[in-house]
């Protein structure tokens, strides 16, 4: 075995890391593009198919479901069978299942199809973003997988414009909403072909030469196996995640990412419902002031990738629980709050909320070891969408109450999301992989054998 003084934690930042990047941020802007427009797509469906208010929340949940399954389930797949060959699959059912919507003739057809679209949505998150991780340096991880995450944003304010463009197609305009992101699935699909193995994922398998050849094929031959001393062959068990000493950081995870998604869902599907509620009518105001909040939720992304590796996730994590909450709170408790002020209330909202919400997908992928780190971004995901899938189920029923119910319990789920991640949380900013996810290491400079500390009896 060929033996060099390299480590691929500190590798030059390469044009393939980059565009592996930009192709693994492909299934966020369509997870953030599909599960938005569905909001938009409700505005003609409703009528057409004379919807109830539960049917309503069903079909917003649908998808919501899925990703809870394709989490749970196929990140565990994908640490089975590797990211290579999930990284092609789950696109080419987005794209079929989105197709499909737009020949549906009854809403169950709809709660189908959207749910088969989540599980693949769902399936994306720990495929894409475990393969880009393994193969990143550590001095540019969190801001790399973070990028790939705010283009979630990006594919919501799209769907915003979208949506725009299409409200003149008459009643079943919706159809063509719900088919439009299987165009958005083939481009991703195309530009991923090719992509090699995790050479981390390879040796965790035992399968040496095949991490050699990719190992060189992206680094060079001044890199070899031997650069990832502490990858060896080992067994994938789903419930590794749910043992000692991971469990503490799988209930981490799931929680802050619970308390982040749920007031965001609910801004992003029934933007144009809060705004009217509060007297912003017209398409200007729904769906241009929609568009705004969507595209200020990327606009509060670029500070903070510029922050996780400044000041780490941990603090980016809490600062961003606090102004949101605040955010959400003040016009649930003013009395008669005018329009504009809402509206500035969710601007705020939108770009603290998208400072931080990339540490959903960098939190897990660094806590956890290769052999499970698909399993766990996927476990994180299905559970963050219990709460989002209720959140937005609940949502219509909460705007019967009114707005400012439904903004103060946002701001109760904000709350939530501080005090875990103050009590749990910690720091893995400019720590390799090995150090980070390994059981008993040390993390920010403090000895934490279960990362998360047992109280004292």
């Amino acid at each position: 075995m060929t033996t060099s003084n390299h480590s691929i934690d500190d590798a030059p930042l390469t044009t393939f890391h980059k565009k592996l990047t930009a192709y693994s941020s492909g299934g966020p802007f369509i997870d953030g593009y599909a599960l938005t427009i569905i909001g938009i797509a409700l505005i003609t469906l409703e009528p057409a198919m004379a919807l109830s208010t539960t049917e309503v929340g069903l079909v917003g949940a649908a998808s919501l479901i899925g990703v809870f399954v394709g989490g749970g389930v196929f990140g565990y797949v994908t640490d089975k069978v590797g990211r290579q060959v999930m990284y092609i699959a789950d696109l080419v059912v987005l794209a079929a299942t989105s197709i499909l919507t737009a020949f549906a003739t009854d809403v169950w057809q709809i709660l189908v199809l959207r749910f088969v679209l989540g599980v693949a949505i769902g399936a994306d998150y720990p495929i894409a973003t475990s393969l880009l991780t393994e193969f990143l340096p550590r001095r540019v991880r969190g801001r790399m997988i973070g990028a790939t995450f705010v283009v979630w944003a990006v594919g919501a304010a799209v769907a915003y414009l979208v949506g725009f463009a299409l409200r003149d197609f008459g009643p079943d305009a919706w159809r063509w909403m719900l088919a439009s992101p299987a165009l958005f699935a083939v481009i991703t699909l195309l530009l991923r072909l090719g992509t090699p193995e995790s050479p981390r994922w390879l040796l965790s398998k035992g399968r040496t030469e095949e991490a050699r050849v990719a190992i060189k094929t992206v680094y060079g031959d001044a890199y070899d196996v031997t650069d990832l001393p502490d990858e060896r062959a080992v067994a994938t068990s789903y419930w590794t995640v749910f043992r000692r000493p991971y469990l503490k950081r799988t209930a981490f995870v799931a929680v802050f990412w619970t308390a982040q998604v749920i007031p965001m869902f609910a801004v992003y599907t029934f933007g144009p419902d809060l705004l009217e509620s509060f007297g912003l009518t017209g398409d200007a105001n729904t769906y241009g002031g929609s568009t705004l909040i969507a595209a200020l939720f990327v606009v509060g992304g670029i500070p903070g990738l510029y922050l996780v590796e400044r000041i780490g996730r941990r603090p980016l994590l809490l600062w961003s629980f606090v102004v949101a909450g605040a955010a959400l709170l003040v016009p649930a408790v003013i009395p008669g709050v005018p329009g504009w002020l809402f509206f500035a209330a969710l601007a705020v909202f939108a770009v603290s909320s998208g400072a931080s919400n990339f540490l959903q997908v960098v939190y897990p992928n660094e806590l956890f070891p290769t052999e499970v780190r698909a399993t766990a971004v996927g476990v994180g995901t299905a559970l963050s969408r219990i709460g989002s899938a209720l959140g937005t189920y609940l949502m219509p029923f909460a705007l019967q109450l009114g707005a400012p119910t439904a903004l103060l319990a946002g701001a109760a789920v904000t709350l939530i999301g501080f005090v875990v991640t103050a009590s749990w949380g910690t720091e893995t900013r400019g720590r390799s992989l090995s150090e980070t996810s390994a059981s008993g290491s040390e993390i920010g400079g403090t000895a934490q054998p279960d990362l998360i500390q047992e109280p004292r009896q």
